[in-house]
């Protein structure tokens, strides 16, 4: 039983709806964050990464920052560039990339229910990411970027969100990159109170993309809740600012690999090795897999298919049968010494979205090797979350990612 409430957002004045969004922030480093920054001083990048607006030799978790941050956002709501809407609401966020379209609800998710893994988790987090958002979030008073989560198909939401865009108009509709966006802000009451109904009917919602956000929002609240012995449940720390996607609207990409060298093998040596696990093919064309545990291989402008053979994995556990964890366990870990592929320096992941141009570009210059997986699949993060493990470090790349900057969620 899921908890998805309405809330009163800070979004975007209309003349500043296509200024302020910007992407995610850690999609890119303090110099891109700077240079796509320059000239907007509206751009939500000045918030969620306001190292940019101070000395490029700072430490980027420093205080200062958090402080800047603060107060860039205080700036936005102050000037009438991010407004509050006066009554709770939800809000339809439409995505459209490459003629694929992903439409979900915007709304605040309870704390509790991440506690109680009613959201759950398919990966662990990394202590000093959480720590820079737990910073940011508590300085600023505010959930700045939004969780993205998913939950399975309910025809009852979705027929409510389609009569909503076929009966309103947008609030924003615009193009971000080769992405178009649309908001639709739902302020009819029994609306709202049907739907944060039909979400208490849902059993679980899935962290997709945002897991140090999502902890650190929990970690917030909880210093929120030690501060204030009192609470009572329903104050606006208890709940973080999401995006509920149904599952039939999401596409996972590939999230491929590039490694260094051979780890001192010769290439005929290597491949006898990978043989021994795999069945080995040339093949003249490249493109990505077509099916679960078959990989594209790429060494000094050849590409080959590998089949992963039979009994080389276990076919029954949701882990196991992952095509990223068969190719670390099978070859990236006995053959190339990749053990942890998260403190390797000999590894690279190179997301979907960038073309299998731009694996042979990497295996051609600064890297040797290049693997092209096929896309784990929606299916595959649910199972694996409803058994309470966890998936291999970049298994998922999700795209479109939501922008930050649309919706502000205040703690207070």
């Amino acid at each position: 039983m899921a908890i998805f409430k309405a809330f009163n957002a800070y979004r975007p004045s209309a003349e500043c709806g296509d200024k302020i969004p910007a992407p995610p922030y850690d999609v890119m480093n303090s110099d891109e964050a700077r240079e796509m920054a320059k000239g907007n001083p509206l751009s939500f990048l000045h918030v969620d990464k306001a190292e940019i607006d101070l000395s490029p030799n700072i430490d980027h978790y420093a205080p200062e920052v958090y402080e800047k941050a603060r107060e860039n956002l205080l700036s936005l709501e102050e000037g009438g560039k991010l407004v509050q809407d006066r009554q709770p609401c939800l809000y339809i966020y439409r995505q459209v990339m490459g003629g694929r379209s992903q439409t979900g609800i915007v709304g605040c998710a309870a704390i509790d229910d991440y506690i109680n893994n009613v959201i759950k988790k398919h990966e662990h987090t990394l202590a000093k990411k959480e720590q820079d958002r737990i910073n940011h979030v508590d300085r600023c008073d505010a959930n700045t970027g939004p969780i993205f989560l998913t939950y399975r198909s309910s025809n009852d939401i979705n027929s409510i969100v389609t009569a909503w865009i076929r009966s309103h108009s947008p609030a924003y509709d615009f193009k971000q990159g080769n992405v178009n966006h649309t908001v639709w802000v739902i302020n009819d009451r029994d609306i709202i109170k049907t739907l944060e109904g039909l979400f208490s009917n849902v059993s679980s919602l899935y962290i997709a993309d945002g897991h140090h956000r999502c902890a650190s929002a929990v970690k917030v609240a909880e210093m929120r809740r030690a501060a204030h012995p009192d609470y009572k449940g329903d104050e606006e720390f208890n709940f973080f600012l999401a995006i509920a996607y149904p599952d039939s609207e999401l596409e996972i990409m590939d999230y491929n690999r590039v490694v260094k060298d051979l780890n001192g093998n010769s290439f005929e040596a290597y491949l006898s090795l990978v043989e021994e696990k795999f069945d080995i093919e040339k093949v003249s064309k490249a493109a990505t897999p077509e099916k679960k545990h078959s990989f594209l291989m790429y060494y000094k402008k050849q590409w080959y298919k590998l089949t992963a053979k039979a009994g080389t994995f276990d076919e029954n556990d949701p882990v196991e049968q992952l095509d990223v964890s068969i190719l670390q366990n099978n070859l990236l870990s006995p053959i190339l010494g990749i053990e942890n592929p998260k403190t390797s320096d000999r590894i690279d992941f190179i997301g979907g979205i960038r073309g299998l141009e731009e694996l042979e570009r990497r295996a051609e210059s600064d890297m040797e090797l290049a693997f092209a997986m096929h896309p784990t699949t929606i299916e595959d993060l649910m199972s694996i979350a409803d058994a309470g493990k966890i998936m291999p470090p970049k298994s998922t790349w999700f795209e479109p990612k939501p922008l930050s900057g649309i919706f502000i969620h205040h703690l207070s």
